[in-house]
């Protein structure tokens, strides 16, 4: 009979061991492998530029949409959407911020905000900026006075200090609030006047419009939905361009929207 030398006592034990412990180790990592994708190329083609963002509401998906609320041309909706088209980029930009971070609270911008990061709100604030504003709605007549020049006597600077005379800011920090829905307006005074909104620069809003009367802001918003949303051209050629650019515009652009948006 031949004897078959057996392994040292323990070796097969080792070896199965060994074997059969490496692929359990290997589990974890081919888990995270699945779940955690290299890149993120789905992502990217929804915030490739600002119109997508806009048109598709970028990571948000399709509820999130932009356009739905503020329209194709991103005038609003003429009644408490405020338009976008033509305002100041950064501003823009520091709109969304606080949205994302809830400084200015809002539920539904605060959804829509969240999904992007700061490239996505930059390039969605940047397309908004380059659309033409819309056109004035008539002739809006002399300012409020309270708007020009304030009330000394119960400590309120005129809006035009900071907003211009026409309603187009003053430098870069100060927004354009011409040609905006009354309607909004009268809200976000409102909220000003109640701190529902305080993502102004170290109050100057809040202090600015504490005692404003319900009459004299209705009538700085009503003011303001007429006043032109651009300086007017400067020569009849200028004014001639700018028509025939509204007139190239898409229909879609110019359409009536639905009352309930």
């Amino acid at each position: 009979m031949v004897k078959v030398p057996l392994p040292a006592s323990g070796t097969v034990g080792r070896r199965r061991c060994s074997v059969g412990v490496r692929p359990l180790l290997l589990l974890p990592l081919l888990a995270l492998a699945a779940c955690s994708p290299a890149t993120n190329d789905t992502g990217a083609a929804f915030t490739q530029t600002g119109q997508i963002i806009a048109m598709g509401g970028g990571e948000g998906g399709p509820a999130n949409a932009c356009f739905s609320c503020h329209g194709l041309d991103g005038a609003g909706d003429g009644v408490s959407v405020p338009r976008l088209a033509g305002l100041d980029a950064g501003y823009l930009q520091k709109q969304m911020e606080d949205y994302a971070g809830d400084v200015r609270q809002d539920v539904v911008m605060r959804e829509v905000a969240r999904w992007l990061d700061d490239g996505d709100r930059r390039a969605v604030a940047q397309w908004y900026a380059a659309m033409p504003a819309p056109t004035a709605k008539g002739a809006p007549g002399p300012a409020p006075a309270i708007y020009l020049r304030g009330d000394p006597s119960r400590g309120v600077p005129s809006c035009a200090s900071c907003h211009g005379p026409d309603g187009l800011g003053v430098g870069s920090g100060n927004p354009a609030i011409a040609a905006q829905p009354a309607a909004y307006t009268v809200d976000q005074l409102h909220r000003w006047q109640l701190a529902k909104r305080r993502n102004d620069p170290r109050g100057v809003m809040i202090d600015a419009v504490r005692t404003l009367t319900d009459a004299e802001i209705a009538q700085i918003a009503a003011w303001l939905e007429r006043a032109p949303a651009a300086p007017p051209p400067d020569t009849d050629v200028a004014s001639a361009s700018a028509a025939a650019l509204a007139a190239a515009r898409p229909e879609a652009s110019r359409g009536v929207r639905r009352p309930d948006r």
